[in-house]
């Protein structure tokens, strides 16, 4: 299958390159940074903020819009773009981790997964066909397909096996209900390299947990099927920086160069750069902007905690190098002030700065890649940030 991504740079040094992904909705830069919208919206912040923080693609969850405001609610308001009043890409999650990880009940079973909702307890069942209907009537740019998910900290390797196989059937329904709801591969290529895309595309999940051979069994299964890209998924739950790099590693040495890779859930600096080095294009995470609400706040000089007394009289910006609307309106002083005070006010603007934190080291990954000094930036960043 035809995938509508084009390869711009790649590091002479490692596995590290910047590309163009184009969807329905136009093209993403890569490596990139999602914000994710779990249910329509990057809590605290609105479209608008998204668009002038950068953001170019987000990540969305088809079991929570799945339960509410419910798929085919989407689909009779005009799908998840018109609903949330966004302009750019969007993925959606099929939802596998949050059954594992949220669900009341769950019985998994060769057709799929029965699961309580964490609602109202009610019942449900997720299939690798129904999941790809329902990311259909969403109506998102990029669809992935139903997975199980395991833990990743000390799993039973008899689990991951059993987990991944799992997941190998799922796919092949999956991509075979892939072909059915959308016949006709609308995509070309333009005599400028670029790409016109008319359907929404297909990514496929990886799983493995951190047992090097059964990733790297499930990347070359992955890649025999036709999908547009690929998701490293069951990761960065809990596992050491050694395990995840290792188990990347294995899978993005098993793919096909001319396809994107996604590492899903990942969202903090110096991890992004190491998954960067060996491959990886695309990351998403709520971890910015969950920081933020406690306080927390991304700098190029490192994290800080913008309740500590210290800040109270200082009239800096939170990064004096960063251009985002808070950076640019307001002190540290102030942004004290309204997290000590309790206003939700402070949400907002600490996410935008930390949402603009990622979008700008992505666009100065990017650049450091095209002039082939990927190594050197990311050495100096890590010096300076941790």
């Amino acid at each position: 299958m035809i995938s509508p991504f084009r390869i711009l740079t790649k590091d002479p040094q490692s596995k590290a390159r910047t590309g163009l992904l184009y969807t329905k909705h136009g093209f993403v830069q890569t490596p990139v940074f999602m914000p994710v919208a779990t249910q329509a919206t990057v809590k605290a912040l609105t479209s608008q903020d998204l668009s002038d923080v950068g953001a170019q693609c987000l990540l969305s969850n088809t079991y929570h819009l799945y339960l509410r405001p419910g798929t085919k609610t989407l689909k009779k308001l005009g799908g998840l773009h018109k609903f949330m009043r966004w302009g750019g890409s969007i993925l959606t999650d099929s939802g596998g981790f949050q059954v594992y990880s949220l669900s009341q009940l769950r019985k998994i079973t060769e057709e799929g997964v029965l699961f309580r909702s964490h609602h109202d307890g009610s019942k449900h069942l997720f299939t690798p066909e129904n999941v790809i209907e329902f990311e259909n009537e969403i109506g998102s740019d990029i669809w992935t397909m139903l997975d199980v998910c395991i833990h990743a900290k000390d799993p039973a390797k008899r689990d991951a096996r059993e987990a991944l196989e799992q997941t190998k059937r799922w796919a092949v329904r999956a991509a075979a209900q892939y072909q059915k709801t959308v016949p006709q591969q609308n995509i070309t290529q333009n005599e400028d390299g670029s790409f016109a895309v008319g359907n929404s595309l297909l990514f496929g999940i990886i799983q493995g947990a951190v047992f090097p051979d059964l990733r790297k069994e499930a990347a070359l299964h992955m890649a025999s099927l036709p999908t547009h890209g690929y998701c490293i998924g069951g990761l960065s739950l809990g596992e050491t920086m050694e395990q995840m790099n290792e188990s990347v590693l294995a899978v993005t040495e098993n793919l096909p160069e001319g396809k994107p890779r996604y590492f899903m859930g990942l969202g903090t600096p110096v991890e992004i750069l190491n998954c960067v080095e060996r491959g990886v294009d695309m990351f998403d995470c709520v971890w910015p902007t969950r920081v933020a609400r406690n306080g927390m706040v991304m700098t190029d000089e490192g994290r800080m905690n913008i309740k500590n007394a210290c800040f109270r009289l200082d009239e800096r910006p939170l990064d004096e190098n960063c251009d985002c609307f808070t950076c640019r309106n307001y002190s540290r002083a102030y942004l004290c002030h309204l997290f000590r005070s309790g206003e939700l006010t402070s949400h907002r603007l600490l996410s935008i700065h930390n949402i603009r934190f990622l979008t700008r080291t992505m666009e100065r990954i990017r650049a450091a890649i095209e002039n082939g000094s990927f190594k050197s930036f990311k050495e100096e960043f890590i010096r300076k940030y941790q």
